[in-house]
């Protein structure tokens, strides 16, 4: 009845003992963890393990059964909710166009929408049309475009949820470049099943049935020799070191 202005983060974002149900099926169970303001941290885990179910909660498509999830020390349920997704910018792995110019898929700003283009050193024109939703764009061009659109109002805060997991090497590594200037002032959190697109990540949050098991940068969580470790261990036949 009475929301809290959106304040930039000074701190970070704090989950302080959050539970989630879907059903009889518990899938958050007491999760503690804290996204530092500013940093580019990422969620990693085996399917089922919470890690979307994190990002549904932080941007309040879902809320909590128990536990806080803190903006500094303001309650996340008290931020007036066009603030927050305002704020918030999300690139998932589905890729939804709409029929239309590529201005249209933007938002309408022409301004905005060529700087986000720019940022990810794309040269389309705003008038490009976009027939059939896109369906004449490749794989890498359609995720590319959800990146803009991402991007087009200056979000303080990033959320990728396996946004590349389906592009190919190429593009994805044109996207962690464009990433890597685009997360200067913002807080970024990734989701990821494919370690290597995260390995520069810190802080790396390791969930295992519903709760936050290892945490720390690459490097450290490979000497620990855990989750994240073996993880890496499965997948090192497909990605390189």
């Amino acid at each position: 009845e009475d929301p809290a202005d959106w304040r930039r983060l000074e701190q970070g974002i704090r989950f302080d003992a959050v539970r989630f149900s879907y059903g009889e099926e518990e899938v958050l169970r007491g999760v503690d963890l804290f996204i530092p303001a500013g940093s580019n941290s990422a969620v990693v885990g085996a399917t089922g393990s919470g890690k979307s179910t994190l990002v549904n909660l932080l941007l309040r498509f879902r809320e909590p059964q128990s536990g806080r999830i803190l903006l500094d020390d303001q309650s996340l349920e008290k931020i007036r909710l066009a603030d927050l997704r305002d704020k918030s910018g999300l690139v998932q792995q589905d890729v939804l166009l709409f029929p239309g110019t590529v201005l249209d898929n933007l938002g309408g700003d022409p301004v905005a929408a060529q700087l986000a283009l720019d940022l990810l050193g794309l040269s389309w024109s705003l008038d490009k049309e976009l027939p059939h939703a896109g369906a004449s764009l490749s794989r890498g061009e359609r995720q590319l475009l959800t990146f803009a659109r991402a991007l087009v109002r200056d979000p303080e805060l990033l959320v990728l949820d396996e946004a590349t997991s389906a592009v190919d090497p190429a593009t994805e590594e044109r996207i962690q470049s464009a990433l890597e200037r685009l997360q200067e002032g913002r807080t970024t959190l990734s989701v990821a099943h494919r370690l290597v697109t995260i390995r520069r990540c810190n802080p790396i949050f390791v969930m295992a049935s519903g709760q936050l098991v290892e945490q720390g940068s690459h490097e450290s969580l490979l000497q620990e020799g855990g989750i994240y470790a073996n993880l890496w261990a499965l997948q090192s036949g497909e990605v390189s070191q």
